[in-house]
């Protein structure tokens, strides 16, 4: 070969070496500036605090529903049966006042023994459906002497105030009732009022 050849082959090499990948000048700079990083990194917990809030909001929308459709469902195994109870009520009025006309006729100055048996047996039949009431949450009202509560009673009359406070409730002309602690019919009431002389 000619020297010429030689170093030329050389030189080539030479210069090649000299611009390989260790040459730090040539390395490919990163396309984005450290500016654009730190922007973009800003956006991005920005993007994850607002998905972080929309999750915590989707949660507690979520819990506020299964809370509401749970009390759903106790309210319906509670008060499915009021429309029941209002009629039934009906029944228990119309045996108290059978009752009380037999005990006005079972009284000691009448002897039959026939109606005494029918005044016991309606007595009987009586606390029975006051305690069926009672185990299903069912309950009288009981408002003579207390004070007159527009959710619980209506008034029907008034009656003079003597010796109860005016306002209070004197008496019940059709007894009210509840149904765990839901009225479900209002006490008919006479209300005490200061005479007016």
């Amino acid at each position: 070969e000619s020297p010429c050849v030689f170093s030329t082959a050389a030189q080539q090499r030479s210069t090649g070496d000299e611009c390989g990948p260790e040459d730090p000048r040539d390395e490919p700079k990163h396309p984005l500036s450290d500016c654009a990083l730190e922007h973009k990194a800003v956006k991005l917990e920005e993007q994850v605090r607002d998905l972080t809030e929309r999750y915590r909001k989707a949660l507690a929308d979520s819990e506020n529903v299964r809370r509401r459709t749970q009390k759903f469902v106790e309210d319906a195994k509670l008060f499915g049966i009021q429309s029941f109870c209002r009629d039934l009520v009906e029944v228990a009025d119309i045996l108290e006042k059978t009752t009380e006309s037999a005990a006005e006729e079972a009284e000691p100055t009448n002897p039959n023994p026939t109606l005494q048996k029918i005044y016991e047996g309606l007595s009987l039949i009586e606390a029975k459906l006051q305690s069926v009431f009672a185990k299903h949450g069912l309950q009288k009202m009981n408002p003579v002497g207390g004070k007159y509560d527009p959710y619980d009673h209506e008034i029907v009359c008034h009656v003079p105030a003597e010796g109860m406070q005016p306002g209070t409730i004197a008496l019940v002309t059709q007894d009210g009732y509840k149904l765990h602690g839901r009225t479900i019919r209002h006490a008919l009431v006479g209300v005490a009022v200061e005479s007016q002389e």
